[in-house]
């Protein structure tokens, strides 16, 4: 993951474990089973993967190399196969630990990473973060009202609810002055 680009590099990884354990350490929960699922949660990530999530596959195979017992084996992989935002209402049920990691997840698309993160991925992926007038085109100030908005009233526990009321206001703020700059008058 050392060279993955549109913020899912290692960075993001280590914001996520950072997040995970300043929850885990309010919340509880296994702090083992929350730092793994964190270093692997997007080991196999879909948008680099033909649109197939592998990160279950690749966090069973990594952690059989490392000789991790079969029960933590899975309880990670099940981490990680279900904490993504696009599997949505179709995941399994998750464990406190699994809540932990998705709320660091969640967290790290909101605030100053947030924007910097929609920006990277926009221009990876050929996004514009705005083209005025065109609402059909996918944008980063699109991706700002369609999902990361959102976040918020999704997370699992009140320390990821906390920042992330503080992150997102940070965001609506950046977003209005940037649409007031850029409003072109003739």
């Amino acid at each position: 993951m050392a060279g993955q680009q549109a913020g899912h590099g290692l960075d993001h990884v280590e914001r996520v474990l950072h997040s995970a354990r300043l929850i885990q350490a309010e919340v509880g929960g296994d702090r083992c089973v929350v730092e793994l699922a964190a270093l692997l949660h997007d080991v196999g990530d879909a948008k680099f993967h033909d649109g197939v999530e592998r990160s279950a596959e690749f966090a069973r195979e990594i952690l059989g190399q490392l000789g991790a017992n079969d029960e933590l084996i899975e309880h990670v992989a099940k981490i990680v196969d279900n904490i993504s935002f696009r599997k949505g209402v179709a995941s399994d049920t998750l464990s406190l630990e699994g809540k932990i990691v998705q709320d660091a997840d969640r967290l790290d698309a909101l605030g100053a990473i947030g924007i910097v993160r929609t920006i990277e991925y926009g221009a990876v992926m050929g996004q514009p973060f705005f083209m005025p007038g065109d609402e059909s085109q996918k944008t980063g100030v699109g991706h700002f009202h369609e999902k990361l908005f959102k976040l918020k009233a999704l997370l699992n526990t009140e320390p990821a609810r906390r920042l992330a009321g503080q992150r997102e206001q940070f965001m609506r703020t950046f977003l209005d002055q940037f649409l007031r700059e850029s409003q072109i008058t003739a």
